[in-house]
């Protein structure tokens, strides 16, 4: 049996006898300030325990036939000054075909959203020796060469006048090294999308410049009839220009050339280059978090280092769900499907956390849905517990210094040393 004794010895709380205690004024003071402190703070707490937050959310799923993922951007504003761009955390992206069919895997933003570095712009002369591509030759010179680099851009566009001079630069020093009229392994070629506007839409060329890389061999697909390429997203000064253009060359030697032609492009270890979207429309699904806030939800094509002619992109798109707060689930929807005709205009709790506003016509696609965030009585507990341990704590290190300090001021009235 343990005795009173051994029990005692485990009291985190031991007393000390009140004889040997001393009250002050200060130290009641402090006492007051430090009970009214913690009520004051606990009133705050239980009202922010009671009161209810809500949280909406708005769930995306837009087609846009005619727009490339590459440079599709889902935007968020509000009146209150948030302003967030291009998100990618919870948007996924996915090509489709003008029938609104999926061609291929999610696509990823990637590099595309940084800057992009280019050559400092000096007026150095510079010779324009890469080939001129037009729709008449371009799939002859394509086929005749394992490589062709294309780059796709429009004399009005200011990202194109800057990746100019690297370009021709890149282009002679290729030429140099890699003669295409001697091996043929690479050429470098230019195609003025103002000029052959078919030729540009037909690759779903939608920013200026795009450059588009073209392995012969592997860029005809028979069971779609597309062509698959690689788009490039690295900086565009010669010194990376040339260093890509070695990288693909590298492996193709005389011996390996026909292995070299059957890889897949989807092995392609440059995060730089990147397959390019097989269709030039794009499905958008997802959801962004915002304030219960007026403010606007925009799709926009964006880019930081390719421009866009406004009178060529086509915007139009179709809704297939566009809806405020948590998706709900078939059984909800089931059951709000039978009570809604006895709501009305007015709004109802369901489910305990969520509230329905009137649908209207069955047939729209907006649904509007906010969910209660409640707090949990643990946490409630927890903080009550912060509050009243950590204001004993402050008022008692305060009541310390204030003692030490009257007592020193004591001793030097009296003139002790200390």
């Amino acid at each position: 049996m343990v005795s009173t004794h051994k029990l005692k010895s485990v009291d985190f709380y031991r007393k000390i006898p009140r004889d040997l205690t001393e009250a002050s004024l200060p130290g009641a003071g402090l006492s007051i300030i430090a009970a009214f402190s913690m009520i004051f703070l606990f009133g705050m707490e239980l009202n922010n325990y009671f009161t209810v937050s809500t949280s909406t959310s708005v769930i995306v799923d837009k087609d846009f036939p005619a727009l490339s993922c590459e440079f599709a951007a889902v935007d968020v504003s509000d009146i209150l000054g948030t302003s967030r761009l291009n998100i990618t955390k919870t948007i996924h992206k996915y090509p489709i075909d003008p029938d609104l069919k999926p061609t291929g895997f999610e696509f990823h933003t990637g590099l595309i959203s940084r800057m992009i570095k280019h050559d400092d712009e000096v007026d150095e002369e510079y010779a324009e020796g890469s080939f001129v591509l037009s729709e008449h030759n371009f799939d002859r010179v394509a086929r005749r060469h394992p490589i062709l680099v294309v780059n796709f851009y429009a004399p009005w566009c200011h990202w194109s006048n800057r990746l100019k001079p690297s370009w021709e630069k890149a282009v002679g020093i290729i030429r140099e090294r890699y003669d295409p009229d001697v091996d043929g392994h690479i050429l470098l070629g230019k195609v003025d999308c103002t000029e052959e506007i078919n030729l540009c839409r037909r690759h779903h060329i939608q920013g200026y410049p795009s450059i588009r890389i073209f392995r012969k061999g592997s860029d005809a697909r028979d069971d779609h009839g597309h062509h698959d390429h690689e788009s490039y997203y690295g900086d565009r000064d010669t010194d990376s220009l040339v260093k890509t253009m070695e990288d693909l060359v590298a492996p193709i030697t005389m011996e390996s050339q026909r292995l070299a032609l059957k890889n897949e492009l989807g092995n392609v270890a440059d995060d730089a280059k990147r397959p390019a979207p097989l269709a030039g429309g794009c499905r958008i699904e997802g959801f962004v978090r915002v304030k219960k806030v007026p403010g606007n939800l925009v799709i926009s094509a964006r880019s930081v280092a390719h421009s866009f002619d406004a009178s060529k992109m086509n915007m139009s798109h179709i809704i297939s769900n566009l809806s405020f707060g948590k998706k709900i689930s078939p059984e909800v929807m089931s059951g709000l499907k039978r009570v809604v005709p006895y709501l009305g205009g007015s709004h109802d709790k369901l489910n305990g956390q969520e509230y329905i506003t009137h649908l209207g016509d069955s047939k729209a696609n907006i649904t509007v849905l906010i969910t209660e965030d409640s707090k949990s009585f643990s946490h409630f507990i927890t903080s009550v517990c912060a509050i009243i341990g950590g204001v004993f704590t402050v008022a008692g290190i305060l009541d310390s210094v204030l003692h030490n300090t009257m007592r020193l001021l004591k001793k030097v009235e009296l003139g002790k040393n200390f």
